[in-house]
């Protein structure tokens, strides 16, 4: 404990397109409801008529987007049942039985995902990948202006479906290397100058199915390098092309183990100038402009033409649904995740400015997670325990368990070279940058216009993963590189800036996941240096009082380090008592009362840590009776950890609690052995 792992961006176990992302389950009850639509919809499937099959893949599409309704659809075998239409004759159908999959996927979860590549969906949906790219060529000569449905827009929805099965399911990324399928995903990327939505959504979906994909690297040859590297390299201007040249950037970054040496240096300078370019956009600047762009432009429209565009459904498609549990950037075992909480393909394709603004901060969240990762570990973190204790005795460890989770800190990824090159495009400080909360003026204009509020928690979310490339920056990085003493209490004062200016924020637990971890790796290193810290014990305890009381035990469990590292730095200090007091009772306090032991164990070892030595604390550890506390609480938390150990907390978290069983014991005989001196 005391040293933090570094954050790694994960891909999600499912894509919620920022529908309502509850995992879902058939009951019997729902599945029989009389009321449900699912057996009239499916019905219809089977009319001869294109057009009433049409009418009822578009109706299940908008109806699986109420959760509720799901398992009455899957009871009655749907997938099976829409998979075949992907096929179908007309084209309107093809797109529109797409569009039903991907919402199914979407909405239902993990288990639908992997149901429907259990029901073999992917044979159909990979020939008709195949079919829409063999007739893109043809598609573009003969489209009708106007025409409602195309080829480019079938395999749009098709790509979407493909994005959505591969985030959800291995098996669904076995199947995609298997059949061949990445050069499906090359030609729809090079349809980028006829049609960008396309070639956008097969930039996500090759994202996803590089990362960690060992498979498909055997499959990688000079013509994908040369598809990413055109694109990497275009210098169209638009806010569009930024987000295609990012996901680019992202898929090069997971394929370049695969390049030889001489390209990998040439790519790594590509990779880090588009980044630096992606970041330096401000869309505080950007957006109102945008927002002006689009209001004159709807201003010379007709009044109609206007209104319905602004009360279509697209309005209300826009609002993005709060993520359940843990799925906010967030997987069970503690790593970040890439998510897919928005709505972009629901943008009508005439609101041009929106997407533009849309694509911006789309660009700069996954700028930012490929930065994280570049300053990632390779290891996988270590559950909510980001670290392991320091004490080497344990009953639970006598196999050695202990040694073998030191491997955890393996060497950092980052490179002398990429770092270097990082650090020359300004990296560091452009992401301190994007840690500021969004300007005011871009705020409004999304809080005020309906279909521009979506906008908002993507500008949250840009901050939040800023801050996590901050913690992973700061952990990684020589501390003369960010400018020495003078340069961290900089960025001390940044960070206590964005914590106490915003009571709204400190209610928003993504943000407050990431504004402590970075504080908490700030105040480590400049614990280790001697430097003082720029935030009063004070302020500190109000914000870790408001962190405390989160659900994430992550949030609680850095907050209490916090706390732990601030309090045994002014231990060392003179007339220090009464904060080492109001410092020690809150840690006692929590060490008591929390129900999870991952929390009450680190409450512990920061009171360990505290009141360890000197005057000052031996002083305040007195007036706060710590060593009856201690007493008082030692039975409880053996038997807690007794009765509910090995069926809550994983191995390695045993191990960590036993290992805090023992040095309460040490520290109690401690402080026995000083009272009596």
């Amino acid at each position: 404990m005391g040293k933090t792992k570094n954050n790694k961006f994960k891909r999600p176990s499912f894509s919620p397109d920022g529908l309502s992302a509850t995992p879902v389950k058939q009951t019997v009850e729902e599945s029989e409801d009389e009321d449900s639509p699912a057996a009239e919809l499916l019905e219809k499937l089977q009319s001869p008529s294109a057009d009433v099959r049409e009418y009822s893949c578009a109706s299940i599409s908008r109806v699986v987007q109420q959760t509720q309704t799901i398992p009455g659809f899957l009871q009655r075998d749907a997938v099976r049942k829409i998979g075949p239409l992907l096929l179908d004759r007309s084209l309107a159908v093809r797109e529109t039985a797409a569009g039903a999959l991907r919402n199914l996927s979407a909405c239902g979860g993990p288990e639908v995902c992997e149901d429907m590549v259990r029901q073999d969906v992917l044979t159909p949906l990979s020939a008709l990948l195949r079919e829409c790219c063999a007739g893109f060529d043809v598609s573009s000569s003969s489209t009708v202006k106007g025409q409602k449905h195309t080829v480019e827009g079938v395999a749009n929805e098709a790509v979407n479906l493909l994005w959505n099965l591969c985030e959800s399911s291995s098996t669904a990324v076995s199947v995609f290397n298997k059949t061949g399928l990445l050069d499906v995903l090359l030609h729809c990327l090079q349809r980028h100058s006829q049609n960008m939505e396309l070639a956008i959504s097969a930039a996500h979906c090759l994202h996803t199915v590089t990362e960690e994909n060992a498979e498909l690297m055997r499959s990688v040859n000079a013509a994908v390098f040369g598809v990413l590297e055109n694109i990497l390299f275009s210098t169209h201007t638009s806010l569009e092309y930024t987000l295609l040249r990012t996901l680019a950037a992202g898929s090069l970054w997971n394929l370049k183990s695969s390049l030889s040496s001489a390209q990998q240096s040439q790519t790594l300078t590509a990779l880090a100038t588009n980044l630096s370019h992606s970041l330096s956009l401000d869309a505080g600047e950007l957006i109102p402009e945008l927002w002006r762009a689009e209001s004159a432009r709807l201003s010379k429209e007709t009044t109609s033409a206007a209104d319905e565009r602004l009360a279509g459904p697209e309005a209300e498609e826009m609002e993005e649904d709060v993520r359940d549990e843990k799925m906010n950037g967030r997987k069970p075992n503690g790593l970040i995740s890439k998510t897919r909480n928005d709505i972009s393909d629901l943008l009508p394709r005439d609101r041009l400015e929106l997407r533009e603004a849309k694509a911006l901060l789309s660009a700069q969240q996954t700028s930012l997670e490929i930065i994280v990762n570049m300053y990632c570990s390779d290891e996988p973190s270590d559950d909510e325990w980001e670290e392991m204790s320091s004490s080497d005795e344990s009953e639970m460890c006598a196999d050695g368990m202990s040694d073998t989770n030191s491997s955890l800190f393996s060497p950092l990824c980052l490179s002398a070279e990429l770092h270097t090159i990082l650090l020359n495009h300004n990296i560091p400080q452009q992401v301190l940058k994007k840690a500021e909360f969004p300007s005011a003026a871009a705020l409004e204009i999304c809080r005020k216009d309906l279909t521009w509020k979506y906008l908002l928690k993507k500008m949250q979310r840009v901050q939040c993963r800023a801050l996590t490339c901050l913690h992973n920056i700061l952990s990684s990085m020589d501390t003369e590189f960010l400018g020495g003493a003078s340069g961290l209490q900089a960025v001390a004062q940044h960070l206590s800036s964005l914590v106490f200016s915003s009571a709204e924020a400190l209610k928003n637990e993504e943000f407050l996941e990431a504004v402590t971890s970075a504080l908490r790796s700030l105040l480590q290193i400049m614990a280790s240096k001697n430097i003082p810290q720029c935030m009063t014990p004070y302020q500190l305890m109000s914000f870790c009082e408001t962190a405390s009381s989160c659900e994430l035990v992550s949030v609680r469990v850095n907050a209490l380090a916090i706390l732990g590292i601030t309090g045994s730095s002014l231990a060392k200090e003179n007339n220090t008592t009464d904060s080492l007091q109001l410092i020690g009772n809150a840690l006692l306090n929590i060490a008591m009362k929390d129900s999870n032991l991952i929390v009450c164990g680190e409450a512990l070892d920061a009171l360990f840590d505290v009141f360890a030595d000197g005057d000052e604390a031996e002083k305040a550890g007195t007036n706060i009776n710590l060593l009856s506390s201690l007493k008082a609480l030692q039975p409880g938390f053996r038997a807690k950890l007794r009765k509910e150990g090995k069926g809550k907390y994983s191995p390695d978290q045993l191990c960590v609690l036993d290992n805090m069983r023992i040095n309460l014991k040490r520290f109690i005989s401690y402080l026995e052995n000083l009272q009596r001196k």
